[in-house]
């Protein structure tokens, strides 16, 4: 008897319709954070809350998606990985729908940050392994390649998308827009193929822990540092400690031959351990670039969603460009030199950023730059994930994936949120400082200004300061003007040295992977750039 399209029962192998599927579902988690970035300033004129406040969400979506991505895998394995990729799907089509109706900046770390990040560290995982389990051989293949061309399109095409629908119509509209692709992804979940786990069904309760609050206390603990909350060193303590922690209990637990939330084996690999430290470093290059500039348009230059996406594009779309054509010529060339040139552009490309800052007066300033900083994370994106995972086995390759994709993940969330934090309190440092050495604001103007930046710092516009300063006397609002518009290009400054500093690591490191052996991958494992 044989089986009807669409049943369950039925292997997938060649489906055009389950790849194209797939890709959206793919586009949909990438797209979504870069409709936030270019939204920042209609998301905060919308819903009277703070630039600060819509960073920290920004930055908590992917703080989330990193630390439970590994359990989230885990989740896949013992209760299914096809009801683990609709319930990730659904998880996110919630967070879409409440930016849609959101009326507090709460529904939007609730809904967006918290139960979306949770869906997209359980629909990762989840769809590479349905990709191994519904394709085969060539098919398989261009499965993958078609997911990771959705990936790239989604975040070369993001800001533009972003932007012209956030200017034009609304924000609001755009996640209602991935809202409807969810709903059209589920429409063929029948044509899903289960795939079943054959490996230990123990769980390590321990570890799953372990791995939340190291990685999860880091990340919060720069946000809660962001937001002028207590406690900050004790939770970062407890994030470094729990991370510790994490590494000492993994070993023991192999040597005891007892199940482990991921293989330390995996990590005897030169190649890998270098290969994901690479990965952390490119995504928190990326993290920190994408939640400054923004800002820095959106608010000092004053641009429009619109403005701001195009002015981001050089970034996007050269890195998209160069992805797809270093990706077709690498062939199976050592792609360590490849990589060690795609950091030296990308700190060359931000380093020339930080040159121009002070100087620009409007996008056109970024385009070079941002064009050699594109280009760099292009060659990045094209070597970095095949590299990582060439010496893991076939039978290994989707735990490793995993942690590639968590190190990634755990990177951009670093990124967004120490660069976020950077930025307000260089703000907060030179706004004080120069007030303080004005001749035109009195002890008192000078002491007030110090008492509200140390509480609540922002990064406000010229436009929104007048209105704030309305009242006061002309000479007062014209020096606190003065101050804020030489503040805010010095404090972006000192915010964009997370991503060269990043670059930079990224570079040395580069010269490690060079002296080792490099054996190429049997086929390629597009996968993994979904982290």
């Amino acid at each position: 008897m044989s089986a009807t399209p669409g049943d369950d029962a039925t292997p997938s192998a060649g489906n055009p319709r389950l790849a194209i599927l797939l890709a959206m579902a793919m586009f949909v988690l990438v797209v979504d954070t870069s409709l936030m970035n270019v939204s920042i300033s209609a998301v905060v004129r919308d819903l009277d809350t703070t630039v600060s406040g819509v960073q920290s969400a920004i930055a908590l979506e992917a703080l989330v998606s990193a630390a439970f991505i590994l359990i989230g895998s885990k989740i896949g394995d013992l209760f299914g990985r096809k009801r683990a990729y609709v319930v990730g799907l659904l998880a996110y089509a919630v967070g879409a729908l409440a930016m849609t109706l959101a009326q507090s900046l709460t529904a939007i770390i609730v809904f967006w940050a918290i139960i979306g990040g949770l869906g997209a560290s359980l629909l990762l995982p989840a769809m590479q392994s349905l990709i191994h389990g519904n394709f085969a051989g060539a098919a398989q293949r261009k499965a993958f390649a078609l997911v990771g061309a959705a990936a790239a399109i989604a975040a070369a095409v993001g800001p533009l998308l972003g932007g012209f629908i956030t200017t034009y119509l609304s924000w609001r509209l755009a996640f209602l827009l991935e809202v409807v692709i969810i709903a059209v992804v589920l429409s063929g979940i029948r044509l899903v193929k289960d795939v079943p786990y054959t490996g230990s069904r123990h769980i390590d309760g321990v570890g799953a822990v372990l791995s939340v609050l190291g990685m999860g206390g880091v990340v919060l603990g720069i946000l809660v540092w962001q937001e002028g909350g207590e406690s900050v060193v004790a939770i970062l303590a407890v994030g470094v400690v729990a991370l510790g922690s994490l590494v000492v209990w993994l070993r023991r637990r192999r040597r005891l031959a007892q199940p482990t939330l991921i293989d330390p084996d995996l990590f005897a690999s030169k190649v890998f351990r270098f290969g994901i430290t690479e990965q952390s470093l490119q995504q928190i290059a990326l993290g920190g670039t994408m939640i400054a500039l923004p800002i820095y348009l959106q608010v000092v230059l004053e641009y429009s969603a619109m403005g701001a996406g195009l002015s981001i594009a050089p970034l996007s779309l050269s890195m998209f460009a160069v992805a797809l054509v270093a990706g077709k010529k690498a062939g199976t060339r050592n792609p360590s030199g490849i990589i060690r040139w795609g950091f030296a552009l990308l700190l060359v490309g931000i380093a020339t950023v930080i040159l121009v800052v002070p100087r620009a007066d409007s996008g056109w300033w970024l385009v070079v730059p941002l064009l050699v900083a594109g280009s760099g994370l292009g060659l990045l994106v094209s070597q970095l994930n095949n590299y990582t995972l060439a010496p893991i086995s076939e039978e290994r390759v989707s735990e490793a994936a995993g942690i590639n994709s968590a190190a990634g993940s755990f990177g951009l969330s670093f990124g967004l949120a120490f660069a976020g934090a950077i930025l307000l309190a260089a703000l907060s440092t030179i706004f004080t400082s120069m007030a303080s050495d004005s001749t035109v604001l009195d002890a008192a103007e000078q002491t007030q200004v110090a008492e509200v930046l140390e509480h609540d710092a922002q990064v406000v516009s010229t436009t929104e300061l007048e209105e704030l300063l309305a009242g006061q006397p002309q000479d007062t609002q014209d020096e606190i003007i003065r101050i804020n518009t030489e503040a805010r290009p010095l404090a972006l400054q000192i915010a964009m040295l997370v991503p060269l500093v990043a670059a930079l690591g990224g570079l040395l490191v580069s010269f490690r992977t060079g002296r080792l052996p490099y054996a190429p991958p049997a086929a390629p494992v597009e996968a993994a750039v979904w982290g």
